[in-house]
């Protein structure tokens, strides 16, 4: 579970009915909740939130901050499975390149139980998107960087829409309306509130909602610099700061109001506009103000107003602390520790089989690559439009002596730079990745079956691939003619694409961006170009690191050796002057080259799918360790950095209201009469 930190910010809880009595829906709270950004410097520790109690959380954390407090689901403690919470997160990641049905029909294939029925699945998909308001957008596609299409409201909908296939009970969501419009944003709640009149318990961070965004909303949390300024219904919120002496002015959004209380950002941009609209009064020829509607509030607002925001919402804290809000909130949460029944089925994110999911994500994946032109299709056109390049330069090249050093250029270039241009796919797999990595964070299926069904989608396409360039190239080159000879030269370049490929799932591991995985990737192909046995002969590199292991380690080195045995052996070369003998094959590989011939070239083959299969298994050991191993050093981290900070004052003791280092104070009475501080 992650928590929101931005202070302030308005949380929303849509329970939709569902509470303690009755049984139906699921309950968080938590109690003394603190999460603090550790400065084992000079600096001070910052506390992002500070002894939190009451029912709802959403948001996020940064990795390396501490949190302490106890968060409960139906007042025990335990851990928010998959298949008992979902998450919505503030980006909508899709596949671009499906429609919204199909991106619907996927997930749900995904996760609920294979032996549901396909009219079941049908209805369930159905129910979904009339539930989330898709009907009209339902056969459109999502769009990516070359398809148009659904709009920002649409996406988040959507993203909403996966999540409650499987009816979680608890669904959190991290600023859903965020980069929309206001009708956007009133659709995409409205459509919460829907799903939370089923029983849901909805959790949700929003910034500046409009007031009819607002009024959707029952239970509201407000909190600034980490702590809980209210908590409680959300229409009687402008009654407590009525009572706390501020009252909302007529004509004003509420949110616009509480957030204006609290938050001194708006001070330094609306002081500005106050000044701007003072140099304007000055400079009008009859010298008095005009700016009437400012005057009227300031005069109705009472002394408190022309207070500091920061003594204001110290004001306000004081209040929420005494008040009876706060005392019900501590009695509710007790009551839901005592009053037992209320148990949540634990299921995992994916009730499918292993055999379900493979298929489903196989053939989505491969309708993805399909309709995604720079995923495969474009890289197939560079493919055969350099391999007749490649080809007319090589053509006819014959078996003079010169036609010796030909082939090995030729066939470097095909092991070498030919290859290389497979990190073009790099971007789209990039897309695909963040997909998984949203998708499996809701535990929607494993790594393995992930691997496993990408690879198989992109056979088709690495087949197209290498065929085509291996016919182009192969016969204009007029290569040593066979059959068997020119299928070998096609599994050749067929794996060593495939090689680079996995090389390249690797680096999107370690490094998920897209300008540093595309250096880093290119240039660690660059290294393999330098001890592939080209540019530098094998017996000639270094022993030392280049040859072992570098040498055994790069595909291109086997490869090149196997593209080379598979040409050389079984023809003569005619030798340097006139006259001469004859060069057989073996004796140029040997002698020139430096290729042993100890072992046939079908051995080099295989290296190569061994050293994709390596890969392949590097990819899957780097995506589990990150996700098994990360848990534990942040439960470490966690454990050590509280032991020492609970030795340090400033932990011990929180200030009664934030710093005013980075900040500068100014009145609230400046704000009045302005409806935004963007206009």
């Amino acid at each position: 579970m992650e928590i929101e930190t931005a202070a302030p910010q308005l949380h929303r809880s849509i329970s939709g009915g569902a509470d303690v009595e009755n049984g139906g829906g699921a309950f968080l709270t938590w109690e003394d909740l603190t999460a603090v950004l550790p400065n084992f410097g000079n600096g001070p520790t910052r506390r992002l939130i500070n002894g939190l109690t009451g029912y709802a959380l959403p948001g996020r954390l940064s990795g390396n901050v501490i949190m302490s407090g106890d968060v409960l689901l139906n007042g025990k403690k335990r851990k928010l499975h998959y298949g008992v919470v979902a998450y919505v997160t503030q980006e909508d990641v899709f596949l671009g390149t499906l429609t919204v049905r199909e991106t619907i029909t996927y997930s749900a294939l995904l996760r609920l139980p294979s032996n549901t029925t396909k009219d079941e699945i049908y209805e369930t998909i159905e129910n979904t998107i009339t539930e989330m308001g898709l009907q009209e957008c339902a056969d459109h596609v999502i769009g990516n960087w070359h398809l148009r299409g659904i709009s920002g409201g649409e996406k988040k909908r959507l993203s909403i829409a996966l999540e409650i296939i499987t009816q979680p009970n608890l669904l959190f969501l991290d600023e859903p309306t965020s980069g929309l419009d206001s009708a956007s944003a009133f659709f995409v709640v409205q459509a919460l509130k829907n799903v939370a009149r089923s029983g849901r318990t909805i959790i949700s961070s929003i910034h500046q909602p409009s007031s009819e965004v607002f009024a959707l909303f029952d239970d509201l949390l407000l909190l600034s610099s980490g702590e809980t300024i209210y908590f409680g219904e959300a229409g009687m919120a402008v009654e407590f700061f009525a009572a706390a002496g501020f009252p909302c002015p007529e004509r004003r959004n509420p949110s616009d109001h509480f957030l204006r209380c609290v938050n001194s950002d708006f001070d330094d941009v609306t002081n500005t506009l106050m000044g701007s609209q003072r140099i304007r009064d000055i400079n009008r020829p009859s010298g008095r103000v005009t700016n009437l509607a400012t005057a009227e509030i300031r005069a109705s607002s009472g002394p408190l107003m022309n207070l500091a925001t920061a003594e204001i919402r110290a004001r306000l804290l004081h209040k929420y602390q005494n008040s009876k809000l706060a005392a019900k909130v501590k009695a509710r949460i007790k009551d839901f520790s005592t009053i037992g029944g209320f148990v949540i089925e634990e299921t995992s994110g994916s009730q499918a089989t292993w055999l379900k999911q493979l298929s489903t994500l196989t053939k989505r994946s491969s309708i993805n690559m399909s309709r995604d032109f720079g995923y495969y299709w474009l890289r197939i056109l560079i493919f055969i439009v350099v391999s007749i390049c490649v080809g007319s330069v090589f053509h006819d090249v014959g078996s003079n002596y010169h036609a010796i050093l030909a082939r090995g250029a030729c066939g470097g270039f095909i092991s070498g730079f030919m290859t290389f241009m497979t990190i073009g796919g790099f971007p789209s797999f990039i897309e695909e990745m963040k997909v998984f990595h949203k998708e499996r964070l809701n535990g929607h299926y494993g790594v393995g079956v992930f691997i496993l069904s990408n690879f198989i989608s992109s056979i088709p396409f690495l087949v197209v691939m290498s065929f085509s360039s291996a016919s182009i190239i192969y016969f204009m080159v007029k290569y040593h003619p066979g059959l068997s000879h020119f299928m070998y030269a096609v599994l050749d370049l067929l794996l060593s694409i495939a090689v680079v490929e996995s090389c390249m799932m690797v680096v999107a591991a370690v490094v998920p961006n897209f300008l540093m995985g595309v250096i880093i990737g290119a240039g660690l192909i660059g290294i393999m170009m330098a001890t592939a046995g080209f540019f530098r002969l094998l017996p000639d590199l270094p022993k030392i690191f280049w040859t072992y292991p570098v040498s055994y380690m790069n595909y291109m080195a086997w490869a090149l050796q196997g593209a080379y045995k598979n040409d050389m052996i079984g023809i003569e070369f005619e030798g340097p002057q006139p006259g001469e003998p004859k060069l057989k094959g073996e004796v140029v590989l040997t002698s020139l080259i430096g290729i042993s011939l100890n072992h046939s070239k079908w051995w080099d083959l295989a290296a190569v799918a061994a050293i994709l299969i390596a890969y392949r298994l590097l990819f899957f050991s780097i995506l589990k360790f990150k996700e098994r191993a990360l848990p534990i050093y942040k439960t470490y981290y966690t454990k050590r950095t509280l032991h020492h900070m609970k030795q340090r004052p400033s932990f011990r003791k929180a200030p009664p209201f934030p710093s005013k280092r980075h900040h500068v104070v100014h009145s609230l009475s400046s704000q009045e009469g302005l409806n935004s501080p963007l206009h």
